[in-house]
Order: C-alpha cells, then structure tokens, then sequence
C-alpha cells in the first residue's frame, strides 16, 4: 500500500506547500521562455534579422525560437541527472537562476544595426542557455509535486504544473499587450520590447523566495535511505525504461499544438509579407483567451484523468485538437477575429488540455523514483525539440504568398498529433499503481475496490 495513503495534516500541508511551489516556480520561469516566443514572432524579424527579402527574416527569427529546443535534451541530460542525484528541489533552483539571467541579458541586447551579425549570434546564445535550463524544469516540477501527492489524486495535483506554465503564458502576453497597443510602434521598436526582458530581474527574486523554502519530496528520501544513490541514472533510465521512453517522446510532440497557436499562428497573423493583416494588439489577446480557459479547466481534467486514467485523456486530446488545428488556420486566413478566437478555446484552451493537464503525472507515472528526472526530462525534450523545428518548416513550405496554408500547415500537426495519441494508446495505465511500484515492470495496478477505498482516504488530503 502506497505510503501517501493514509495522509495525515502535516502530509496534506506538504502536498499543498509543493503543489503551489511548483505551480509558481512553473509560471515564473515560462514567463521568461514565453515572452522570448513572443518577440521571435513580432519584433525580431525586423531588429535582429534585417533583410531586404521579409521571407528570409521571418524563417531566421523562427528559428532562434527552435534553438532553444535544441538544447533541451542536452539540459535534461544534465539536469535529468543533478535532480536524480541532488533531489528535486536543487535542480529546480538552479533551472531558475539560469533561465532568470539568461532572459534579462536578451533584454540588454544590441541590435542588428548597432553591431551586425554579432546581435543576431549573442541572442542564439542566450536561447541555448535558456532552452537548457528549461529542460529541467516540467521533469522536476512534475515530479516533486506528484511524489508529494497522495495516491488517488495524483493527476489533480501533477496538473498545477501545467497550470502554472499557462499561467505564465498569461502574463508573457500580458506584458506585451500594453506596450503593444499603447507604444507607437517605433518606441516599441527602439526600447519596448525590452522591457519584458528585464522584468526577469523580479522573477529571479521571486522565484529563489519560493523555492528555496520547498522541502525534499518523501519518495527521494526514502530512496536514499534503502538503497544508495544511482551513479549513472540516466544509463539505468535507458536500461530499464527505454520502451517508456520513446513512447514519452512521441506523445510530447503535441508541442505541435502551441506552436501552431502562439508561434506559426502569430506570424500567419501579424506579420506584413502574409497579408493578413492582424494587429499586434489583437492577436496577442487570441492565446492570452485561450490561456485563461485552459487555467480554469485543468484541475478539473487532472482530477478527471484519477477516476477514469491516464490514457484516454491523452488520446482524446491529441486527436481532438488536431482536427481543430485546420478550423484556427482557416479562421485567421479569412482574417475571421472572433472565429480565430473561437477556435483558440476550442484547440487551445480546452481540447488539448486533454494532454497537457495530464502528462505531468503520466510522464514521472512512467518511471521509477531512482532515475525519474533524468527519463522524463531527455524524453520529452527530445520530443519538444523536435515540434521546435516546426515553425521554421511551416514558414518553409507554407511562405508568404503560397496558397492553401490552413491546410497545408493543418494536415502536418494532424498527422503528428495522431503520432502522440498511438502513443498514449501503446503506454501502460498508470493511475492504479502505488507509488512505490511505478515504473516497474511487473507493476500491477490495484483492483477498482481497493483503488476507490484509498483514493476515498486520500481526498480527506
């Protein structure tokens, strides 16, 4: 019997303290990645990527966004590693002072016409930083927060890690939307765009606040006192759980979705050589709606994914907003706003929370507690680095000017988003499983009495 079972006050208030410190740590550090997605979309091609041909500047600036995925599944290797060796609360710490430093140096800049190509080089650089810090980050929230958790509620606690990183998308939009609608767009061009860089400066310091006040979750500890640490986590992670593995890869490129929403989808918008004809101001409220939406419901699809599994939640979401993903194109062909808007809660904010509300628990679920980070971080970083890719080859086979884009655009993300859901069909359903049997191969799950009975414990937590 799982020993969250039978959680007591003080467990309750542990599970309470890591599931918000996650929560926040999650939104303050995908603040800084987002607000980077944002600018690549709409500011960077013109002051970082000057060119006499727009086509080739929007290719560039997308492809900086990529970068940053490059490096994730260098940091999950190495940060898969620290988490498994140094605990879960160490790694999250450093993931912030890396991401926090890296992000306000991409606010202090210069640009392209102050020094050349070397503005275009440094900001490559800080993305590597940043896209390796970020890959320590969901493996290790995910974790802490799901090992803190009782059994039976796991799914509903996991979730607040994907709250929290929608939440963060929030407020990367948030801040743009005033400078945006209220700057003129030369001063926004000059200096406005800084301004959400060096705003880090407060996610640095609140984030360390949080942070360090968060304890050791009890599975990493008891680890350490039954067997020793693994040397090589990550060498057992690929021994024993490969299979797992790769099935976590490819159920991780729904990453498909948000790039076609706030990545692809912005520039489609925004930018003059499409012909759309979308404000800035306007299309940065399309993902901040879809945001919110999701924030309200993903509780409820975690607590969901504990009654009924893991699984098909997971297929329904990814099948689910893939067909959506030809409705958000064709709306914003037709310069449609509110149907754009309609649909960003449809793919977005809703259906997709299918996966994205999930995989924070099914993911750690998947593997046993001694190399858990290390397996989670490099396999889902391998898979998000590979979506990452994807807006550079969007605006490659669908440029300004080309005809049929929604369907063209669409027809990729569908066929990749059904790659995650036979995925998510091949895995195991782990939702039964007590904690200290997860990842293991001749794991059972409980029977649907005993299950109930524990989970009816484990609600009084």
């Amino acid at each position: 019997m799982d020993s969250h079972a039978s959680a007591g006050p003080q467990d309750s208030n542990q599970t309470k303290k890591a599931t918000a410190s996650g929560w926040i740590g999650s939104a303050l550090e995908y603040y800084d990645f987002f607000i980077y997605a944002q600018a690549a979309a709409l500011i960077f091609p013109q002051i970082f990527f000057p060119s006499t041909d727009p086509k080739i500047a929007i290719v560039a600036s997308l492809a900086t966004y990529g970068v940053g995925y490059i490096a994730r599944p260098i940091g999950a290797f190495v940060l898969g590693h620290w988490g498994d060796t140094r605990g879960r609360k160490n790694v999250l710490l450093l993931c912030m002072f890396m991401m926090g430093f890296a992000t306000m140096a991409v606010g202090l800049l210069p640009t392209y016409h102050q020094v050349g190509l070397w503005a275009p080089a440094m900001l490559v650089v800080l993305r590597l930083i940043q896209g390796f810090a970020v890959a320590g980050e969901i493996s290790g929230a995910s974790s802490m927060i799901m090992e803190h958790a009782p059994f039976g509620r796991r799914g509903y606690y996991a979730s607040f890690t994907l709250q929290g990183v929608q939440a963060g998308q929030i407020f990367a939009a948030a801040i743009f939307l005033p400078l945006a609608y209220f700057m003129p767009d030369e001063m926004f061009n000059a200096w406005g765009w800084r301004i959400p860089f060096l705003l880090s400066a407060v996610v640095l310091i609140a984030g360390y606040i949080i942070r360090k006040e968060v304890k050791e979750t009890p599975a990493f500890v008891a680890e350490g006192k039954t067997s020793e640490v693994p040397k090589s986590p990550i060498s057992e992670a690929f021994s024993n759980s490969w299979r797992n593995m790769c099935l976590v890869m490819c159920m991780a490129l729904m990453n498909v979705i948000p790039v076609v929403a706030t990545i692809f989808g912005a520039a489609y918008a925004v930018q003059p050589a499409y012909g759309i004809g979308f404000s800035k101001s306007v299309y940065l409220w399309i993902p901040v709606v879809g945001n919110i939406v999701a924030v309200l419901i993903i509780p409820f699809v975690g607590n969901l994914s504990d009654k009924i599994g893991r699984r098909p939640m997971i297929m329904g979401g990814a099948i689910g907003s893939g067909l959506l993903a030809f409705g958000y194109l064709y709306a914003i062909s037709i310069s449609n706003v509110p149907l754009a808007f309609g649909m960003s809660i449809l793919m977005w904010g809703m259906v997709y929370q299918g996966y994205n509300a999930i995989f924070p628990s099914f993911y750690p679920e998947l593997f046993e507690t001694r190399y858990r980070v290390s397996a989670m971080a490099i396999a889902q970083n391998v898979g998000t680095m590979i979506t990452a890719l994807l807006p550079a080859l969007f605006a490659a086979v669908a440029p300004p000017g080309s005809a049929n884009i929604p369907m063209t655009v669409g027809a990729i993300a569908f066929a990749i988003t059904l790659i995650s859901a036979l995925a998510a069909y091949a895995a195991k359903e782990t939702y039964r499983i007590p904690m200290e049997e997860l990842g293991k191969k001749d794991a059972k799950p409980l029977n649907e009495s005993d299950y109930h009975q524990m989970r009816t414990q484990a609600a009084k937590v």
